[in-house]
């Protein structure tokens, strides 16, 4: 087809689609699947330019650790049951929505200066969204997919424009997981709160 590739985004394709296959299934081996995803990431988005993505993998890693304790413990030390899928609270959204706009806007401007990126604001703006939605894919949160469909949107015309058409192949693979993920999740929030109003009532 002409595409130029690497070993790098061939691995980086394979771990990343079977680690979203696996969050929608809420399989815990996302969790190390997605770590090894995002080593492969650092080094393919550095040889692009695409450095608040590659910086962004780092943050994934930490998140990862997070989310991965996270779904084990449900969240609270002690726990023994998995973490339950919910709906964002009200209170959750506006600390999102504020924490993702210092983020797109902190690295529109340091990665306008101090990079050679050609795409500042999209960087920063994909960068903002999967920070949003990985911490929502920790806690659970149903709508988290909708933040990742949003990102996959941006980056899938943001890869292709950086020549990176494996990867950009991938995210309309992403796009196509997240929609069926967001579908399952949402079949898991009437299961719960029957499971709770059982439990209220012994």
């Amino acid at each position: 087809m002409g595409w130029q590739t690497s070993w790098t985004e061939i691995l980086g394709f394979v771990t990343g689609a079977l680690c979203v296959w696996l969050v929608a299934r809420q399989h815990i081996a996302n969790w190390p699947i997605g770590i090894a995803n995002n080593v492969f990431f650092i080094v393919l988005f550095a040889q692009a330019g695409l450095y608040a993505d590659a910086g962004l993998q780092i943050v994934f890693i930490a998140l990862a650790a997070y989310g991965w304790w996270s779904w084990t413990h449900g969240g609270g030390p002690g726990t023994a049951e998995a973490l339950p899928v919910r709906r964002t609270k009200a209170a959750e959204w506006a600390a999102l929505a504020a924490a993702g706009a210092v983020v797109v806007l902190g690295l529109t401007l340091l990665l306008g200066r101090v990079t050679d990126s050609t795409v500042p604001f999209w960087d920063a703006l994909t960068t903002g969204l999967s920070l949003m939605a990985t911490y929502g894919q920790c806690r659970k949160l149903v709508e988290s997919w909708w933040l990742w469909i949003a990102a996959d949107l941006v980056y899938i015309p943001l890869y292709v424009y950086k020549g990176l058409y494996l990867t950009s192949l991938l995210y309309v693979v992403f796009l196509a997981l997240c929609v069926a993920g967001l579908i399952g999740w949402r079949r898991a929030l009437p299961a719960r709160g029957a499971h709770e109003a059982l439990r209220a009532m012994a």
